[in-house]
């Protein structure tokens, strides 16, 4: 028996409509997506769904086909040549025949002026050229479902945490369920639905309240018998007609009662959605507590400037948060990381112990929430100068590279201000510790995270504070113009129909 040719691939993005950030080809990737046997070594020994994937594929003795791994930050509409790119290496490697498709998808892609659905128009896409090729798909929590995405593929499994500390298994589950279907042993049917909600990531954390209650339905479809299901939050920052929440079940044989499930975990969502709604506060009100905490105990306090969180498609260099906190008398504070590329020229210009005074951050402008960049005049010394580079030690996304580009700290005496040329989550301590920097020594860390800070930084934290700033990762709704999500829409729109009797 001959071995079974599998291809299997990445294409990661979220994005927000609203992201004045680009996407090109070079976002993807260190300096571009990895291609044939560099996207095989690059996710090799790490806890990606990709991995998952060729793990399994390994264990069956598979011929592995590799033709693309490419993952990028959130940032505004992928570029459409890039996009063809990523598509024509996967599909021209499906042309050359294969006995099935593993797929390392987001869930939320938007392209340029090609099409609000970039998941479905490439699994469309490989359909056309295979049409009795089984294909496995993993997505994000955050995916915005659609009908197309379903009906072009034979298994979805999305994760279950967030944040996101499963993508591995949710890939292993997919794949899995793929190979018994290849070895005879079920036949995979799926049922799809979504509830016209726009669930905030803010109120996505899976360890707590609606959310946790949501995804705890999904985990009792599957205790009930189904292959797989999977509860859906969401990306509310994507204008597209299908965002919002949705659900996905795979059941062997039995398409009404994936049915049955997938709508019980939808009314389950759909009973307690106000609860999906973050309200903030005044930033100084939440810098005051901030103070109190810092002062009580010493820190580290964290100030999440979620907002700017490049996680969500944010510029990554609105400076307001600190600015206010500065300006209420908050001292000792780690900062990171800020994008300013032109920041980081003027700090390896000047060269490390030497003193600048430079503007950072603000660079880019906010259209969609129409605010101009503001930069802040800082003065201080360059502290470190380094390639930015540093591998994640976990829990999330453990193994994987990290690529700050040119990364610089400037001390200006209260705050410690790490300045790169590329976006970056901190999601992991790597972020301060690969430029000299202790997180658990500090007062205050200013971290522009919504949720990736919690396994890494919370457990040091003496406390943390949302800090409502200002950036294109508003959980503010009233900011945002929805042009073409459908409606009503809650809570852009009051809901009282069929849903709620």
């Amino acid at each position: 028996m001959h071995a079974m040719r599998v291809v299997i691939a990445q294409m990661q993005h979220e994005t927000n409509t609203f992201s004045p950030v680009p996407t090109p080809w070079e976002a993807f990737g260190k300096h571009g997506a990895w291609v044939g046997r560099e996207a095989l070594e690059a996710v090799e020994g790490t806890r990606v769904p990709m991995a998952a994937f060729v793990d399994l594929a390994r264990q069956e003795r598979a011929q592995i086909v590799t033709p693309v791994a490419a993952w990028a930050y959130p940032s505004g509409p992928v570029d459409g040549d890039a996009y063809e790119r990523i598509c024509s290496l996967i599909c021209d490697a499906v042309r050359e025949g294969c006995d099935a498709v593993f797929l390392d998808l987001h869930g939320a892609m938007v392209v340029e002026g090609r099409t609000d659905d970039g998941e479905g128009t490439l699994l469309e896409r490989i359909r056309a050229i295979a049409p009795r090729v089984p294909i496995a798909v993993s997505l994000d929590l955050h995916a915005n479902v659609t009908e197309r995405m379903v009906r072009n593929c034979t298994v979805i499994a999305g994760y279950k945490t967030y944040p996101h500390v499963d993508g591995y298994e949710a890939a292993e589950l997919a794949g899995n369920i793929l190979w018994r279907h290849l070895r005879g042993e079920i036949q995979p049917v799926m049922a799809w639905g979504n509830r016209p909600l726009l669930a905030h990531t803010l109120k996505q954390n899976t360890g707590e309240g609606a959310m946790r209650e949501f995804v705890e339905a999904a985990r009792a479809a599957e205790r009930g018998g189904m292959l797989a299901a999977t509860a859906l939050g969401g990306f509310q920052l994507a204008d597209i007609a299908e965002a919002g929440i949705s659900a996905v079940v795979v059941a062997d044989r039995d398409r009404a009662a994936a049915q049955a499930a997938c709508d019980a975990i939808l009314d389950a969502a759909w009973r307690r959605k106000e609860d999906f709604i973050y309200r903030g506060r005044p930033l100084e009100e939440a810098l005051v507590e901030a103070k109190r905490l810092g002062e009580a105990s010493g820190g580290p306090v964290l100030l999440l400037d979620h907002a700017d969180n490049c996680m969500s498609g944010a510029t990554q260099d609105s400076m307001h948060v600190l600015e206010a906190a500065l300006r209420l008398g908050l001292d000792g504070i780690a900062v990171g990381p800020v994008r300013d590329a032109e920041a980081v020229a003027r700090m390896v210009e000047a060269g490390i112990g030497n003193r600048v005074t430079l503007a950072i951050g603000g660079k880019v402008d906010m259209p969609a929430i129409g605010r101009k960049g503001e930069p802040m005049m800082l003065e201080g010394m360059v502290r470190n100068i380094t390639d930015g580079e540093y591998t994640i030690t976990g829990p999330q996304f453990t193994g994987t590279r990290c690529y700050m580009g040119r990364t610089a700290v400037l001390d200006t005496g209260k705050a410690q201000v790490v300045v790169t040329e590329r976006n970056q989550e901190p999601w992991d301590r790597g972020v301060f510790e690969s430029v000299g920097i202790r997180p658990e020594k500090q007062r205050y860390l200013l971290l522009k995270s919504r949720m990736y800070f919690r396994p890494v930084f919370l457990p040091i934290a003496k406390g943390s504070v949302l800090c409502d700033g200002v950036g294109v990762a508003s959980s503010d709704w009233t900011q945002f113009d929805y042009r073409k999500v459908r409606r009503p829409m809650y809570p852009l729109d009051e809901w009282r129909g069929p849903l709620d009797r």
